[in-house]
């Protein structure tokens, strides 16, 4: 899951332990959590990285006091399951999912540093221009899940981080896809549950109703009211009044707010927080052709110079630390080779020093090895999900393109349909002033007073029944013509919607196996570890108190960031890398 900056830890692998005892945890016998970066409403998110590769990602288990809930351990599943199909820039990348030998579902995310939106919000309104490039990345991510039948349902501002990627600033992630869908599966939660955060939960959602597109669209409209305003639209003190407002209470004008609230962007803003669904954008595909046609006729200047001088630029964010890996393990088997030949120069050395120092030997060797080995399987994983996510992608911009026209084409046919309607109701006025006209004529005709007036009114009121039912013909048609391309489209997309599906399980069977062959071999390599450290714990003791040893000591020690104190060395855990398997 992407993260924001990453927090400095204790010196100690111990102290780092104690705020949290699943640190140092090894899961799936893989990915060792090293750090606590986050926790949500389901799940603690951990910095973790490959035991035997030098792979940073981030791990999120559920909470510990939710392990029960059968529900919530579905919504993980469809977290990861939904994310990795619409495979978007600017959707967080699931590595893997599966479950631990305690029974804890877990997520393999991409690790990112960046910034929440909400800490963007904390510090007031964005210049127009920043709010809409940072809504046009939502739309175009959100778009793409709709087309592709995934609904967030829980979009916020929490949700959604800024990062730096290829030069750009604020390149939008949206994170935790949790909810997704829930409401297509009944079995998941009670009739009527309302799930969500209250100050971005659409009408329907409020009423205990299935979330869809247009739930995503509302709360869109929330976080660019709170974009150009620098609050919220709806605030309360407690849950069931925001609920009520949600449900009922119009929104109110940005432009009450902000004085200087651009027009068109006021206007954008209030049809996404419609209380009518029906009355909002049709799909995600209509909101991205106003928003572009919003920035194009901005002034082409850059958001940062908005307002008269440049936004602060945040300094770059260090990398996550880097943690021994199996490489360096012949090294320091070297260290405590030439420790041993200082304190012992007659060869004399303790035989469980020499057993020890062999055994650090093999196993470096043998791990050195393995982790080739394991290496040569992450690549050829890692080339399966490049393959997968290229596939993915690719079927998902032809389903946009296909929804995308769509879109359009249902706009058209809807207007079509109100011009029907308008047409009938004409047809209807010219049928009855025609009447009118004709009896008027003939009642003339009877009495002799017929004029060529009267009977040209007549004739003109007939003719026009007969233009305005050629219009409502012409209307009809157009709007059956357009309705029945709309069809066709759908079925289309539905047809790569089932081949994206049937791929996706296919891909997950191939992945699977792939990644249990990993699993087995780095739990090989675990063994190693414990082999590895137990040696170095056992020279350590041997050695420390050697002055002729206290240098390199030293180097070994500081390498690994333990404390050294006059000389003497505080041991507080392994020397390659904390340790747990368990």
């Amino acid at each position: 899951m992407a993260q924001p900056a990453p927090q400095k830890t204790g010196s100690t692998s111990r102290s780092r332990r104690g705020d949290d005892p699943a640190l140092g945890k090894v899961i799936a016998g893989r990915y060792r959590l090293e750090a606590r970066i986050g926790e949500g409403g389901m799940g603690i998110v951990y910095r973790a990285r490959h035991v035997l590769i030098d792979r940073v990602v981030a791990v999120k288990l559920i909470r510990p006091d939710l392990r029960g809930e059968t529900h919530l351990r579905a919504w993980m599943l469809r977290e990861a399951r939904a994310a990795n199909r619409v495979d978007h820039a600017h959707i967080i990348d699931i590595h893997d999912i599966g479950e631990t030998d305690e029974g804890e579902l877990y997520l393999v995310m991409e690790y990112l540093v960046g910034t929440p939106l909400s800490s963007e919000l904390s510090r007031g309104p964005l210049p127009l221009g920043r709010a809409l490039d940072i809504l046009e990345q939502m739309g175009a991510a959100l778009t793409r899940a709709h087309d592709l039948g995934v609904v967030h349902r829980d979009l916020k501002s929490d949700n959604i981080l800024l990062t730096q990627r290829g030069g750009r600033k604020d390149f939008v992630k949206i994170l935790d896809f949790g909810l997704a869908a829930l409401a297509h599966d009944p079995r998941l939660a009670p009739k009527g549950a309302v799930f969500g955060t209250p100050e971005y939960m659409s009408p329907e959602q409020a009423r205990g109703e299935q979330a869809g597109p247009h739930s995503d669209l509302y709360a869109l409209g929330v976080l660019f009211f709170e974009m150009l305003t620098g609050q919220l639209p709806f605030r309360a003190s407690d849950r069931e009044t925001l609920l009520e407002m949600q449900r009922t209470s119009p929104a109110p004008r940005p432009s009450g707010i902000k004085k200087d609230c651009h027009p068109v962007a006021e206007r954008i803003v209030l049809k996404l927080l419609e209380k009518d669904p029906r009355k909002r954008y049709r799909d995600g595909h209509h909101l991205l052709e106003e928003l572009k046609a919003l920035q194009r006729s901005q002034p082409n200047t850059s958001w940062e110079k908005e307002g008269g001088e440049a936004a602060p630029v945040a300094p770059p964010l260090p990398p996550p630390p880097r943690s021994p890996v199996v490489g360096e393990w012949g090294t320091r088997a070297g260290m405590f080779a030439r420790m041993v030949s200082r304190a012992y120069p007659s060869a004399n050395a303790p035989a469980e020093v020499t057993q020890a120092l062999t055994g650090l030997w093999d196993v470096a060797a043998k791990a050195n090895y393995l982790e080739g080995e394991v290496a040569s399987h992450t690549r050829k994983l890692e080339a399966l999900e490049r393959r997968g996510r290229a596939l993915r992608a690719e079927i998902g911009r032809k389903v946009e393109e296909l929804a995308q026209e769509e879109s359009r084409v249902l706009r058209e046919a809807s207007a079509y349909g109100e011009e029907e309607e308008s047409a009938r109701r004409e047809l209807a006025r010219a049928q009855q002033q025609a009447q009118e006209r004709v009896a008027l004529a003939e009642q003339a005709e009877r009495a002799g007073k017929g004029t060529r007036i009267i009977y040209e009114q007549a004739g003109a009121a007939t003719a026009m029944v007969e233009a305005q039912r050629q219009w409502l013909k012409t209307r009809e048609t157009r709007r059956t013509a357009r309705e029945a391309t709309a069809v066709d489209l759908r079925r289309q997309i539905e047809e790569l919607r089932a081949q994206l599906a049937r791929y996706a399980e296919a891909l997950e069977e191939d992945l699977a196996s792939g990644r249990e062959k990993v699993a087995g071999r780095t739990r090989e390599g675990l063994k190693f570890e414990k082999v590895f450290v137990d040696a170095s714990h056992l020279l350590i003791a041997h050695l420390k108190g050697k002055p002729e040893c206290r240098e390199l000591m030293n180097e070994l020690l500081s390498a690994d960031g333990v404390e050294q104190e006059g000389g003497s060395t505080n041991v507080p855990g392994p020397v390659p890398r904390p340790l747990d398997p368990s």
